[in-house]
């Protein structure tokens, strides 16, 4: 079975790094992170890529679905999850703020951006959800 290009994991990734280096090489580092995602936003639909903002993320405690308004920056493709980020450096909370939206929302990929870097690809980490059967 041969895939998309929005289906290979690895070719999806590729494309949301090089709308976001794309971003970066326009604005540089030092602005708000609403900033970067609106501009992400732009550039994904220049480039062709199906997305939803703001997606919410479920979180069900004991049965009870719970009502905590988490919410992913971008679900590319219906299949990765990408959070721009703007900070000195990205730390283990930002990987598992990642990973556990990852696992509520049954995905497996995940993209970490963080455009408060000189060089994006710097800034940039990927994120995997090991789910049961992958």
């Amino acid at each position: 079975m041969t895939r998309t290009p929005e289906q290979d994991p690895k070719e999806l990734s590729g494309r949301v790094i090089g709308a976001a280096i794309e971003v970066h090489r326009a604005l540089g580092p030092g602005l708000l992170e609403s900033a970067y995602q609106a501009c992400l936003a732009t550039e994904f639909r220049a480039i062709g890529l199906e997305f939803d903002r703001e997606v919410p993320v479920p979180l069900v405690y004991k049965g009870t679905p719970l009502d905590c308004a988490y919410r992913a920056d971008f679900l590319v493709a219906g299949s990765l999850l990408v959070e721009a980020k703007c900070v000195e450096s990205l730390h283990p909370i930002h990987t598992a703020q990642l990973l556990t939206y990852l696992r509520l929302t049954d995905r497996h990929l995940g993209l970490l951006v963080n455009f408060n870097v000189p060089r994006l690809l710097l800034g940039v980490r990927r994120v995997v959800n090991h789910l049961p059967g992958a």
